[in-house]
């Protein structure tokens, strides 16, 4: 072989190892990586000001989306009192994030109940209702279980607990435990937040 080929080769080799090594490495994150899982792209529901809302609503923010009901007494409360904490560790950041909270008890979460519900904890966060089926199928898309359970002479509701986390584009990328600390939370929206283009 021609010493000139044989440098062709090693020139080609070296500029293709110099590119792997220049490749932006994947963000690493602490919640589930859900980068290419397609849920939720037909959310419209509507706030509890009557204003449908779609996830383009929220395009250039950080969205996390946690499905619960006003009467859960701490499964719900807990996730939204972590989304605030959440939301003040992000500092300046913290306007870039979205907490939406969508009801599956949609028969006793009306407007007004949710809307009440959002400013005990925050009153930029947005609370989402629709009837009944649209409900399971908004829920369905996200692959969220709910149901009602019978308690004496009402009910209660049992529903999965993950909040999903969508970045600036509406892209969904995360699946964060209900047992995630807030801070590992932020340093995942701010590693979204940073990389995102």
């Amino acid at each position: 072989m021609p010493s000139s080929f044989r440098g062709l080769i090693l020139l080609a080799l070296l500029a293709f190892m110099l590119a792997a090594c220049s490749a932006p490495e994947a963000p690493r994150f602490n919640a589930a990586n859900m980068t290419g899982v397609e849920y939720g792209k037909d959310l419209r529901m509507q706030d509890a000001d009557g204003k449908e809302r779609t996830l383009a609503d929220f395009r250039g923010k950080v969205v996390m989306i946690f499905f619960g009901f006003t009467q859960c007494p701490d499964v719900c409360p807990t996730a939204l009192s972590r989304a605030v904490a959440v939301r003040g560790m992000l500092g300046e950041d913290a306007k870039k994030m979205q907490m939406v909270f969508i009801t599956v008890d949609p028969e006793r979460d009306t407007p007004e109940v949710l809307r009440a519900y959002m400013l005990a904890f925050d009153p930029d966060f947005v609370a989402l209702h629709a009837p009944l089926a649209r409900t399971a199928e908004i829920a369905k898309s996200f692959n969220v279980f709910y149901q009602k359970v019978p308690t004496g002479d009402s009910y209660t509701m049992d529903h999965t607990a993950t909040s999903f986390v969508f970045d600036p584009t509406g892209r969904l990328r995360l699946a964060v435990p209900h047992n995630m600390p807030p801070e590992l939370i932020a340093a995942d929206i701010k590693t979204l937040l940073a990389t995102t283009r």
